[in-house]
C-alpha cells in the first residue's frame, strides 16, 4: 500500500504533536522518575520481594522530596557496602513511604437511583440487579486531590481535574481501554455529566503528555492501550448532541490518530505488495516498574543484548490490553511457549486495526457534522484504505474468520482469539457483503468455539495458564462479540448474539446472587466461577463488567430473564 496516506493524516496533526512535547516520547525509560521508574532504590526494593504484589511499592507515596529519598538510600546502601538484606530495606521503605488511599472517594452530582433506562427492563430481578450495579458507580468514582498537582513527584499518581470511575481491586486509579465500557454504562445510566469529566481528564492527558497512557501512572507514561478515546466522545455526543465540545476537542483525537500513525505503524510485504498496518509496540527500557521482580526474574535469563527486546514485548502486550496471552507467544511460528517467548512487535493484531479503522471513520464524521469537508474527506480515505488492508491482510475468507499476522514468518496466525471478530463489531468490512461475511463468521464460531463456551466466549482455546487464555473470558470480548454479531443485521448472527448475551448476564447474575460481586473475569466453561491465572489474583468491582452488563440489558431487557431456561428467544 502507498504511504500517501499517512502523509496527510501527519500534516493534519503535526502541529498539534509539537505543541504537546512529543519529544517526551523518545525518552529511554518509561518515565523519568528515578523513584518509580528505573534506578538502584527501585531495583533493590522490588527484586527483594517486600509485597506480594510489586505494584504495591509504586503506589507508595513518598514522606520526604525525591532528592532527599535518593540520598538517604545511596548512604544506606554505602553504609552496607551494597549488601542490604530484605530487613534493611523494609525499614528504608517504612521511614520513606507510606500506602494509604491518595485518591478521594467524590459524590457524583448527576447520579440517580433508578435511570430511565433501566426501569424499563422487563424481569424485576434484572432490572433490580441493574440498580445495583448503577449505585456500584458511587463507590467506584475516585478524584485526584490537589497535593497531588502541588507536589506530583512524591507520587506516581498523574493528575486529572474532573472524577472519573476506577476498575476496582487492585486498580484504583483510571485505565484507558477499561473506560470505554465504563462510559457506555454510565450514559445508560443518564451519567452525562460525569462522562463529560471523564473524557475531559483524557485531553487533559493528551495535552500535557502528548499520549494516553495505560493508566494514570508515571510508571505507565510511555505505553498506551487500545485506542478507544474516540469511541467513546462518539457515544456522548450520539447522546448529548454537545456539537460545542467535539468543536473544542476534535484536536485531540487527531493528534491521539497520529500518535498511533506516527509511532505504531509497520510495513508488511506480502505477495510483493506492501501493506502498511499498526501494532502494539513500547520502546522504554527495563521491567515494568509495576511489575519490576516478575520481568525482571525472565529476562535475566536472556543473554544481556536480549534482554531489553524481552522488556519491550512485554510492555506492548500490557499497552495491547491483554496481558498476558498465548496470542502473543512466537515460537517456531505457533502460539506455543511461555513469557518467554513474548514476541508482540512482531504480530499485526486484528483488533487494534478494526479500532484504528474505526477511529478514522468516526474522525470522518465529525469534522462532517462540524463542516470541515476536507479534513472529512481525508478521513474517509483512509478509513477505505485501512478497510482494504485489514480484509486482504487479514480476512480468511475459508476460515470465515480474521486473523492476527505473523510478520516473521510472514503468515495469519490462524488460532482462535476472541479479539478475531473485532471487525464486525467496528464495521470493517465490505458491508454489501455483510449476510454473507456474517453467515461465515458464525459457523467459524460454531466449528471451533462454541462447544467451549458453556458461561461466556473464552479468551482463546489455548490453556497457557495466562489470563488472556482459555478458560478466562471477559466482558470486553464478550460486548464486542455480541455487538458485532448483532451489527450485521443478519438474523442467525443475531440469534447468536442473543444466545451469547443471554448465557453471560445469567452467569454473571448467578455469581451476583451467591456473593455480591462482580469480577474482572470470570471462567467460560461453568455458570457463576471467577476466572483465574495471570500476574494476580482475580479483582472485584469491577468497572468494564458492570458497565458491559448494563448495555447488555438495556440492548435485550424486554426478552432476558433471570434464568437462562426461561429467557425467551
Amino acid at each position: 500500500m502507498a504511504l500517501w496516506w499517512i502523509r496527510s493524516v501527519l500534516a493534519i496533526v503535526a502541529a498539534a504533536v509539537a505543541a504537546a512535547g512529543a519529544d517526551a516520547l523518545e525518552s529511554e525509560y518509561i518515565c523519568d522518575s528515578p523513584i518509580y521508574c528505573h534506578g538502584s532504590l527501585l531495583h533493590e526494593i522490588q527484586i527483594s520481594s517486600l509485597r506480594e504484589d510489586s505494584k504495591t511499592f509504586v503506589d507508595m507515596k513518598l514522606k520526604i522530596s525525591v532528592n532527599e529519598t535518593l540520598r538517604n538510600f545511596e548512604t544506606m546502601m554505602a553504609k552496607l557496602e551494597n549488601n542490604a538484606t530484605s530487613s534493611d530495606l523494609q525499614s528504608f521503605v517504612d521511614d520513606h513511604f507510606e500506602l494509604g488511599e491518595e485518591l478521594e472517594g467524590v459524590e457524583l452530582p448527576d447520579w440517580v437511583e433508578a435511570p430511565p433506562l433501566l426501569t424499563r427492563i422487563s424481569d424485576p430481578h434484572l432490572r433490580n440487579w441493574s440498580f445495583w450495579l448503577n449505585a456500584r458507580w458511587k463507590s467506584l468514582a475516585r478524584r485526584v486531590p490537589e497535593s497531588v498537582k502541588l507536589q506530583g513527584d512524591r507520587t506516581s499518581l498523574l493528575y486529572l481535574p474532573n472524577a472519573f470511575i476506577v476498575p476496582g481491586g487492585r486498580f484504583k486509579e483510571m485505565y484507558y481501554w477499561d473506560t470505554h465500557w465504563i462510559v457506555r454504562g454510565l450514559l445508560l445510566c443518564a451519567m452525562n455529566e460525569t462522562v463529560r469529566g471523564i473524557l475531559e481528564n483524557f485531553f487533559y492527558i493528551l495535552r500535557t503528555y502528548g499520549i494516553i497512557p495505560n493508566g494514570t501512572r508515571v510508571y505507565y507514561q510511555r505505553r498506551s492501550n487500545p485506542p478507544l478515546l474516540t469511541s467513546m466522545v462518539h457515544d456522548y455526543i450520539r447522546v448529548t448532541r454537545d456539537l460545542a465540545f467535539l468543536q473544542e476537542n476534535v484536536e485531540w483525537l487527531e493528534q491521539e490518530f497520529e500518535f498511533w500513525m506516527k509511532n505504531r505503524t509497520v510495513t508488511v510485504v506480502k505477495d510483493g505488495v506492501n501493506y502498511t498496518l499498526v501494532r502494539y509496540y513500547s520502546h522504554t527500557k527495563g521491567p515494568r516498574p509495576e511489575s519490576y521482580k516478575e520481568d525482571y526474574d525472565i529476562g535475566s535469563k536472556f543473554p544481556a543484548d536480549k534482554q531489553e527486546e524481552f522488556y519491550y514485548n512485554i510492555k506492548a502486550a500490557c499497552e495491547s490490553g491483554w496481558d498476558f496471552s498465548s496470542r502473543w507467544f512466537l515460537m517456531n511460528g505457533t502460539n506455543e511457549g511461555n513469557l518467554s517467548n513474548i514476541s508482540v512487535q512482531n504480530i499485526v493484531p486484528v483488533d487494534l486495526n478494526a479500532y484504528v479503522y474505526k477511529n478514522a471513520v468516526l474522525l470522518s464524521d465529525f469534522h462532517k457534522q462540524l463542516g470541515n469537508r476536507e479534513k472529512a474527506d481525508r478521513y474517509a480515505t483512509i478509513a477505505n484504505e485501512w478497510k482494504a488492508t485489514v480484509t486482504a491482510l487479514l480476512w480468511n475468507n475459508e476460515e470465515g474468520s480474521w486473523f492476527d499476522y505473523d510478520i516473521l514468518n510472514n503468515k495469519q496466525r490462524t488460532f482462535f482469539y476472541a479479539s478475531n471478530l473485532a471487525p464486525l463489531w467496528t464495521k470493517c468490512y465490505d458491508e454489501q457483503k455483510s449476510p454473507e461475511i456474517a453467515e461465515k463468521v458464525v459457523r467459524y464460531l460454531e466449528r471451533r468455539v462454541l462447544s467451549h463456551s458453556m458461561a461466556g466466549i473464552p479468551q482463546s482455546l489455548q490453556y497457557s495458564g495466562e489470563q488472556w487464555d482459555f478458560p478466562n473470558a471477559f466482558a470486553p470480548s464478550q460486548h464486542i462479540i455480541i455487538e458485532g454479531l448483532h451489527l450485521t443485521g443478519h438474523p442467525r448472527a443475531q440469534k447468536l448474539a442473543f444466545d451469547l448475551a443471554s448465557t453471560w448476564v445469567a452467569s454473571n447474575f448467578l455469581t451476583y446472587q451467591e456473593e455480591r460481586h462482580m469480577y474482572e473475569k470470570y471462567d467460560a466453561r461453568c455458570f457463576a466461577r471467577p476466572g483465574s491465572g495471570g500476574e494476580y489474583t482475580v479483582q472485584e468491582g469491577f468497572g468494564w463488567t458492570n458497565g458491559v452488563i448494563i448495555q447488555l440489558l438495556q440492548t435485550y431487557g424486554d426478552n432476558l430473564t433471570a434464568t437462562v431456561s426461561s429467557s425467551k428467544p
